[in-house]
């Protein structure tokens, strides 16, 4: 069952005061984006916001980018604990179609939030493999739940990739989709691969 997939983008256990500072260096990176976009996330910026020296944002993170990844990272958990305990139709509870087309909403949303800070974090967040597997297994474990036959894990990969931003930005940017037709398509995408319509 999906409630029992585990967060595979968690970060480490840390002390507390160390998760407080972290969650406060998190806050002031997320409240600086909020309100001057991406270009306003450095590593100065963060460290005034949250009143710490440079070298404390840099021990923290290591660079920019782990920035951002983190930043990511942190926002992946906590879509993926709605997914493993939230209310549904995302979460449990809701037949497996209605989650499936609940996470194919939530992660369209959820990517084009980000899309400036997932472009921005570059090859530390894109090539994040724990996020993509949890998706993935996910996806497998509701078709599964609908009884799709064929090859899951290629099925998933199939229904997964059309919500990468890349893909998001060539439908509503230079195709001129809206996000309501993104997610028409995608949704029309489930049901014929659920149920087997040409």
């Amino acid at each position: 069952m999906s409630k029992d997939l585990p967060l595979l983008a968690a970060e480490p256990t840390e002390r507390s005061d160390a998760a407080r500072n972290r969650r406060a260096l998190l806050d002031a990176a997320a409240d600086l984006m909020g309100g001057c976009g991406v270009a306003a996330l450095t590593m100065d910026a963060v460290a005034t916001r949250a009143g710490v020296g440079k070298g404390t944002v840099f021990r923290r993170f290591g660079s920019r980018e782990g920035l951002m990844a983190s930043l990511l990272n942190h926002r992946e958990e906590e879509w993926q604990a709605g997914v493993i305990s939230g209310p549904p139709p995302l979460g449990p509870g809701a037949p497996p179609m209605d989650r499936l087309i609940a996470f194919g909403a939530s992660r369209l949303r959820l990517h084009l939030d980000q899309a400036a800070l997932i472009e921005a974090a570059g090859r530390t967040w894109g090539e994040n493999h724990a996020v993509l597997g949890f998706a993935s297994m996910h996806v497998r474990l509701l078709l599964g739940q609908l009884g799709v036959p064929g090859n899951l894990n290629y099925l998933a990969t199939a229904l997964i990739a059309p919500l990468s931003v890349p893909v998001l930005r060539q439908q509503i940017d230079h195709g001129g989709m809206s996000e309501d037709q993104v997610l028409a398509g995608w949704t029309e995408l489930v049901h014929r691969i659920v149920e087997g319509t040409p």
